[in-house]
């Protein structure tokens, strides 16, 4: 009985999802034809250290690899997007590997909830781009070859 209410209520929370209108469509994965390498690093903690640890290993793949060989994608979520809000010190760092064509997600969802949660929609740097579920962007990534590597 347990696994038929888990089942019809898996299948309400799918239909309800297709029929969303709020739901962002998936962003193309990164243009990068000569890509021999494909990472997505998870972001999912609000400690500094953790996200230092994160810029870095994207600015040492950067540095390892020819910048057009390697596809890198950071993906945000939860109390990881601290990362991304316009006064964190290590904003200057994460617009440089923007500039050098790492992709950095910022989940939606987790935005919502923290409006819904505060009543203030919070501000993030406009170099994020906005996903709808950072862990079903991961899901998305993986399934494309991408490397998932948290650190």
């Amino acid at each position: 009985m347990k696994q038929m209410t888990t089942c019809i209520a898996a299948s309400a929370v799918a239909l309800w999802l297709a029929a969303s209108p709020v739901r962002a469509q998936q962003i193309p994965l990164q243009d990068k034809p000569f890509a021999e390498h494909k990472v997505v690093l998870q972001l999912s903690e609000s400690d500094p250290k953790k996200a230092g640890l994160v810029v870095s290993v994207a600015n040492n793949l950067m540095k390892y690899y020819d910048p057009d060989k390697v596809a890198i994608e950071i993906v945000a979520f939860g109390p990881g997007i601290e990362l991304l809000k316009p006064d964190n010190p290590a904003r200057k760092a994460v617009e440089s590997l923007v500039a050098q064509g790492v992709r950095i997600d910022i989940c939606l969802n987790t935005v919502d909830t923290i409006e819904r949660d505060t009543g203030k929609r919070p501000e993030f740097i406009s170099v994020a781009t906005p996903v709808q579920v950072g862990v079903a962007q991961i899901l998305h990534l993986t399934e494309n070859g991408y490397t998932l590597v948290k650190p």
